[in-house]
């Protein structure tokens, strides 16, 4: 088989670009390695730049009222209760979605695109040819004029490509839970605890989901204390919030991710190109991963008529390793700088507390990072 596109990985940035690149008529294959709905550890909220990203792709439409909820801002909430909060400029609104829903969505519009999908279908290996790209499935050998890695975190293809790029920050990781629960906010809450932090999203009208992040390692509370960890031990770093849900049943197990941050080289090689996680990821605490792999498939979907035609070769591509760079750069400074401040406590508690007194600083903040 030989196809315009080939895209390894079917997450929301892989289906976002398969979306687009159908529309414009290129033979699209996508290679998902699991089935569908394909779950992942995720905050599961986006930035309204994602959510309008979302609406072009035709997705909201998809997706039921118990499954997504509005986000009108962001709260960040201190351990002794302090809380600055924005909305988002405007009247904007964000979009809380459970993942394995925003997956069957994007699936569907995928298909409905003319994109063909494959499930249980990993790519096992590539070579990149002079004209094509040559690819090792579970479901066979397929050809193809571009591949695109969208094979998250750990890309097995941005490694065997060499790609792979050390990354100079503490290894941090996630563990995401759902709970029955109506939201009690519509914004995302930040919660800042002793060495871990709760990204809290309403994504359903019956549903919050808690995300929680820290750095390795992360010491018990107490001498002596079990050092494993586990959900339950990390959320009682939380007294108010695990008061909040106290009495909501769970609505997921635990899904854990990490290391999360990676990096990469380069993004673009003749016949290939990274995207999503899989092209570099800093860490969840901004809450724009999903909104930044939209964007970037966006961009990618964009230049691909013009790239195809021309071979499909680095400089042909090179005008996405600039859009990317010029995406990511923003992302990567507002999530290096809450990473500063969760690794500096007292600076952080001064910070947050002056933006509580000040909050029209807070909304100006908010609006040029929205």
């Amino acid at each position: 088989m030989r196809r315009e596109l080939a895209i390894a990985g079917g997450g929301p940035a892989g289906l976002a670009l398969a979306i687009q690149a159908a529309r414009l008529g290129i033979t699209t294959v996508v290679l998902e390695r699991a089935s569908y709905p394909v779950d992942k550890a995720c905050g599961e909220g986006l930035m309204p730049r994602g959510a309008d990203e979302l609406s072009r792709l035709g997705v909201p439409a998809r997706l039921r009222p118990g499954d997504a909820s509005p986000i009108t801002g962001i709260r960040y909430v201190q351990e002794d209760g302090t809380a600055a909060e924005a909305d988002f400029p405007r009247g904007e609104r964000g979009l809380g979605v459970r993942r394995v829903a925003l997956s069957a969505a994007l699936l569907e519009a995928a298909r409905a695109a003319g994109a063909e999908v494959r499930e249980q279908c990993a790519v096992r290996g590539h070579r990149r040819l002079r004209d094509r790209v040559e690819l090792a499935t579970d479901a066979g050998p397929i050809e193809a004029e571009l591949l695109v890695a969208a094979d998250g975190l750990s890309s097995r293809i941005r490694r065997d490509e060499g790609l792979e790029a050390p990354v100079p920050l503490p290894p941090r990781y996630g563990l995401r839970r759902h709970f029955r629960a109506r939201p009690w906010t519509s914004r995302v809450e930040v919660h800042f605890g002793r060495g871990v932090e709760a990204y809290v999203t309403p994504c359903g009208e019956r549903r919050v989901g808690i995300a929680l992040l820290w750095e390795d390692p992360l010491r018990p509370l107490e001498p002596g204390a079990d050092p494993r960890l586990s959900f339950e031990r990390l959320l009682s770093r939380f007294p108010a919030l695990l008061e909040r849900i106290a009495a909501a049943e769970p609505d997921s197990l635990p899904r854990g991710a990490g290391p999360l941050a990676r990096a990469a080289r380069a993004h673009v090689l003749d016949r290939l190109a990274l995207l999503g996680d899989a092209a570099g990821y800093v860490d969840a605490l901004s809450g724009e991963g999903l909104t930044l792999s939209l964007l970037c498939a966006r961009a990618l979907a964009e230049l691909l008529p013009r790239a195809l035609a021309a071979g499909a070769t680095a400089e042909a591509l090179a005008p996405y390793e600039r859009e990317l760079a010029r995406h990511f750069a923003p992302y990567e400074r507002l999530t290096r700088a809450l990473l500063f401040l969760s690794r500096h406590p007292e600076l952080r508690r001064g910070a947050v507390a002056a933006l509580a007194r000040v909050p029209g600083v807070f909304g100006t903040l908010l609006r040029l990072v929205a």
